[in-house]
């Protein structure tokens, strides 16, 4: 059989069929891969993990503020570079984060992450904006409600949590893009 393979001429053994299931035949050739990545230059810090956020700041007494909607309008002008990571989470839009937002993405992330080889922190401050409710049934007037909860409010294009160290793309890509579904979207710095 293999020596009439063999004598066959060379377009008989290049027929492809449209309508085939099978694969076309495999030619060989020399395969390029791309270097491993050394991480020499990498250095983690000694606190690798989120910290706790506290749910309230820790002033004696917070003015009750008017809403300020220019908190959240219009771009970032802090938080929008990196300082030592690869990997951020980047807000698209403008809002409020609340303090079971971050206390979700901290343990999503800690629980995710290789604290040996990676190392993740805050670009966002903890709740400070103090946000005010009147009880349920009340009248109108009786001037401005109690203080209900304390949110962070957050720019167009701020970075809200970045991750680094020893570890590719692929790694931080789940967990990541899993957390910033909500909040923003998975950014790279150089856009892969």
């Amino acid at each position: 059989m293999w020596k009439l393979l063999t004598r066959a001429p060379a377009a008989l053994l290049r027929v492809h069929f449209p309508d085939s299931w099978a694969a076309p035949p495999a030619s060989a050739g020399l395969k390029t891969y791309l270097p491993v990545p050394t991480f020499e230059d990498v250095s983690i810090p000694e606190r690798t993990k989120l910290k706790f956020v506290e749910r309230a700041p820790l002033v004696p007494k917070v003015r009750r503020e008017p809403k300020n909607l220019k908190d959240i309008r219009g771009p970032s002008s802090e938080a929008t570079e990196f300082t030592d990571g690869n990997f951020a989470i980047l807000a698209l839009g403008g809002g409020y984060l609340h303090w079971g937002h971050f206390e979700m993405m901290r343990l999503t992330i800690n629980r995710s992450m290789d604290p040996k080889n990676m190392f993740a922190k805050w670009r966002v401050q903890a709740p400070f904006k103090a946000i005010t409710r009147k009880g349920v049934g009340q009248r109108m007037g009786g001037g401005k409600g109690a203080i209900d909860h304390y949110v962070t409010p957050v720019k167009t294009g701020c970075l809200i949590v970045e991750m680094g160290g020893r570890c590719e793309f692929k790694e931080v890509q789940g967990f990541l893009n899993q957390k910033g579904q909500y909040w923003g979207k998975f950014y790279l710095p150089k856009r892969v």
